[in-house]
């Protein structure tokens, strides 16, 4: 039976409470029929849930049952109105656990380059596998890519599986899946970290799928349960208003993407050593439907947010659209990347790739300056890591200017203007 969600009209009050708390939000207060008032029923409105929209959370269930338990006595025919029934899903593919070991970090190369997110994803892995007393591996595939083992052991790998075959020199979703489940089935890891990078979405996603176990996505925290040893995924959900931490009971290994810049990397030792298992490679067994065609790099002289080193950042009191171009000339001036606050994304004043925050991109500069963004929790929380910050507003009272290791209240049009003729000056510049 699928999952279904209704709502008893008879004791319906059309309080609203249920509409208040859906996250969706899927459920509309409407009036009553006249059959309703017919019968004599007092209540003007009535719930009406779309199922469609909803999610299945059962928040609206849990508030109106809480109405019902605070009149219990006094009115018994209304509230407890919503009913949900969810489909009862019997897993018959339930792993032994206790067979798995080890935490395994994918380390993503790109047309031969190793991605630095894997310094961050062996900082978190080390952690985990610390608390778990197990080893830390990291998983290198590609062509001609095994003098990066080192590299990955000296960053905290104890050992490092390397693919190194010509089929791997460009990224195909399929063949790397092939590869990396075959090495999940034969050596059984416990965790598996992956970046939630372009690419390592899509892969870390087949090879779930492919793997039969289950994955969280866009992680921004990871910690393991002292009692269980199982993975605490957590990871912003509805937009960001709600911190979800998501588990893995039955299935192995308990796979998470972790969104790039959520943890800071792991410093390299010089001379660490460890393992190097070279791990042989037999398409032939493979079904790959797919082919490389061609690698266009994009051109561009846009700096992409999640690697900048210095960040300025319009939100709302910039007022108006145009006022990005001061801030493009703000950052231009500073070598910088630009940035933006969700609100102003979502007015459509500049691309979503600028977005900083839990719903567009965690960032970790040396130095971000934010200019006229108050600072709600979901933008904090995208950038609180940067080494400094710079907070230009009119409010001294908004978080942002709080938060900030420099606060300056007043007008950006007045304030940045004599900040770039100053360091127009400290450069030389007319």
């Amino acid at each position: 039976m699928p999952n279904t969600i209704y709502v008893l009209q008879d004791r319906c009050t059309g309080c609203s409470s249920c509409a208040r708390v859906c996250p969706v939000p899927c459920i509309d207060m409407v009036p009553r029929p006249a059959e309703d008032k017919a019968k004599g029923v007092k209540w003007p409105k009535l719930a009406v849930i779309d199922v469609d929209k909803c999610i299945f959370c059962g928040a609206c269930v849990e508030a109106c049952d809480n109405l019902f338990e605070k009149t219990k006595g006094k009115n018994p025919d209304i509230f407890h109105a919503i009913v949900m029934e969810k489909e009862q899903v019997i897993s018959t593919t339930a792993v032994d656990t206790a067979l798995y070991h080890g935490v395994w970090c994918y380390a993503e190369q790109r047309h031969g380059k190793l991605m630095p997110t894997i310094y961050e994803l062996l900082n978190i892995g080390r952690k985990l596998s610390g608390d778990l007393n197990e080893e830390l591996a990291a998983v290198l595939i590609g062509h001609q890519v095994e003098g990066f083992s080192q590299d990955l052991i000296e960053h905290g790998a104890d050992k490092v599986y390397v693919f190194d075959h010509p089929i791997f020199e460009q990224f195909l979703d399929e063949v790397y899946t092939q590869a990396m489940v075959d090495l999940i089935k034969q050596e059984k890891p416990n965790k598996l970290l992956m970046s939630a990078s372009t690419l390592g979405r899509s892969f870390a996603s087949r090879v779930a799928v492919t793997a039969h176990t289950g994955i969280t996505a866009d992680a921004t925290e990871l910690a393991i349960d002292p009692k269980t040893g199982m993975l605490h995924a957590t990871r912003p959900s509805f937009g960001g208003n709600l911190m979800a931490t998501i588990l893995c009971e039955k299935h192995r290994p308990e796979m998470v993407t972790v969104r790039p810049m959520a943890f800071p990397r792991a410093e390299r030792q010089p001379g660490r050593q460890g393992k190097i298992l070279t791990v042989k490679a037999d398409p032939s067994q493979w079904k790959v439907r797919a082919k490389f065609a061609q690698f266009i790099p994009e051109q561009s002289e846009i700096q992409d947010i999640s690697q900048a080193e210095i960040i300025v950042s319009g939100g709302r009191g910039l007022g108006k659209p145009e006022g990005f171009r001061l801030i493009e000339e703000f950052a231009k001036t500073l070598s910088a990347a630009v940035g933006a606050s969700r609100a102003v994304v979502d007015a459509g004043w500049i691309p979503y790739r600028h977005q900083v925050g839990l719903t567009g991109r965690t960032v970790r500069p040396k130095l971000y300056i934010a200019c006229g963004i108050s600072g709600q929790i979901q933008h904090l929380a995208g950038m609180s890591s940067s080494d400094v910050i710079v907070a230009m507003n009119t409010d001294p009272e908004a978080p942002m200017m709080k938060l900030a290791n420099f606060a300056v209240e007043g007008d950006l049009y007045e304030l940045i203007p004599a900040v770039i003729k100053e360091l127009k000056h400290l450069k030389g510049e007319n």
